[in-house]
């Protein structure tokens, strides 16, 4: 294998990240922009010990799997990976990189009960975080391309709505009138670093979150004006603080310019005041689905207890609160907390009750404290549940347990320890709620085995 010579090449599958995969000379080489079955001429552009790069030269037998992609920067941008596949193969791939996680490093063999593709692959996402910049041309807004922060600026993305086009055309218009600055990551100069939108899909409500160096912006009535002018549901335009050198896109500091810091959204029949700190699954419609599972396999009776770990704004916690005698749920962010708390009492609901706190935290105070719940929820972050978090699932001993995952490595890791602990893994189901990203999102039933 040599870095520049061209090779031709079957593709045979996708790796995790949403690259293509071929085989030359008994070495896996990773290939962007591939479907399975295509025949590539592949020119290796890196080496290593045991894998290689490549990009493709030339197609010389398309794939029955391949598409024309919709979108105009699907080969530059950074945020989608499948736009060149028909929907049918993508579900393939994500259901497929489920399993393979599950078997190579949880050790269970189980096919998927379900793979649950969305209804609606275009603008289905509620949450859009635009980095803002500068080029030639002025003041752009767009997406990282692949593994860098340089931006690909763009006026119109298929997956984000259509109002958060709109408020990132207002901001930059108003950055350019105004003489404001983006922020620079390299010398940290500027100010704009980040716009933020969130939608109600169910209520229409719109709300503008900047993310800034400084609360200091001059002509915000201007900017105010022209975006309620722009998008007629917008409730509120909210600055983030945010002064940190490093990636992390929020700040901690949150001031309200005009109108609400908060939008309101429907979710399996519950109603949500959501702030921009809250977390809030990007694709309504899905989510609904996705958690209508998650109590299906908590299978409780109403006298029975759960807890929710990494509850975010309530949404699973007030969900189960339907089928349980109580429910207790725990976030780390307070804020979250504080929107949890806020959305029980809008919905009547009192039978829950919430703790900010750390998810290993919590779960340790409450196995001290003898709390036995009949069910544990946890839907944690990308990184999985940590070590502490598993140790005191396995002293509280629940029955069941529902993992909501988003990243199937790491489900499969923490599978294999809850294994350790006495949970098997019963049934799971794959639900697709990024369309055209590697992203998925994986519920899986644990139960523990009684000696």
């Amino acid at each position: 294998m040599k870095k520049n010579q061209v090779y031709r090449a079957e593709i045979v599958g996708y790796s995790s990240d949403g690259s293509s995969i071929a085989r030359i000379r008994d070495m896996v080489v990773f290939v962007p922009g591939g479907a399975v079955g295509d025949q590539c001429d592949i020119r290796i552009v890196k080496v290593t010990k045991n894998y290689a790069f490549g990009r493709i030269e030339s197609i010389v037998l398309s794939s029955k799997n391949r598409i024309e992609p919709e979108c105009p920067y699907a080969a530059k941008c950074g945020g989608c990976c499948y736009w060149h596949l028909t929907y049918a193969e993508e579900l393939r791939a994500k259901a497929e990189k489920v399993r393979n996680a599950l078997q190579r490093i949880g050790g269970v063999a189980l096919e998927p009960e379900a793979v649950c593709g969305s209804d609606r692959i275009h603008h289905y996402r509620n949450k859009a975080q635009y980095p803002v910049g500068r080029d030639d041309s002025g003041i752009i807004t767009g997406f990282y391309r692949a593994r860098s922060h340089d931006i690909i600026p763009l006026s119109r993305c298929l997956i984000q709505t259509e109002a958060a086009d709109v408020l990132a055309r207002c901001v930059r218009d108003w950055m350019t009138a105004h003489r404001i600055a983006p922020y620079n990551e390299k010398t940290h100069n500027g100010l704009i670093r980040h716009i933020y939108v969130r939608t109600g899909f169910a209520t229409g409500q719109v709300l503008l979150c900047l993310v800034t160096k400084s609360a200091q912006l001059p002509a915000l009535d201007a900017l105010v004006a022209s975006a309620r002018a722009a998008v007629p549901g917008l409730v509120g335009v909210v600055l983030n603080i945010n002064k940190k050198v490093g990636n992390a896109i929020l700040g901690d500091t949150y001031i309200t310019v005009w109108g609400s810091d908060t939008l309101e959204d429907i979710l399996c029949g519950n109603r949500f005041h959501l702030s921009p700190a809250s977390f809030y699954q990007v694709n309504r419609a899905q989510a609904e689905r996705l958690y209508e599972a998650a109590l299906e396999y908590a299978a409780l009776d109403r006298t029975q207890t759960a807890l929710d770990l990494y509850c975010g704004a309530g949404t699973i916690t007030l969900a189960l609160a339907r089928d349980a005698k109580s429910v207790i749920g725990a976030e780390i962010v307070p804020q979250a907390i504080k929107n949890a708390k806020h959305n029980a009492a809008l919905n009547g609901i009192t039978n829950v009750k919430f703790l900010c706190a750390d998810a290993g935290q919590a779960a340790i105070m409450l196995a001290h404290e003898g709390t036995r719940p009949d069910v544990i929820v946890v839907d944690p972050p990308r990184k999985g549940i940590d070590r502490t978090t598993i140790d005191a699932i396995g002293e509280m001993q629940p029955k069941r347990l529902v993992y909501v995952s988003c990243d199937p490595a790491t489900l499969a890791r923490d599978v294999k320890l809850l294994r350790e602990e006495g949970y098997q893994v019963r049934k799971y189901r794959v639900f697709d709620l990024f369309p055209r990203t590697a992203h998925v999102e994986t519920i899986v039933l644990l139960q523990r085995e009684t000696l």
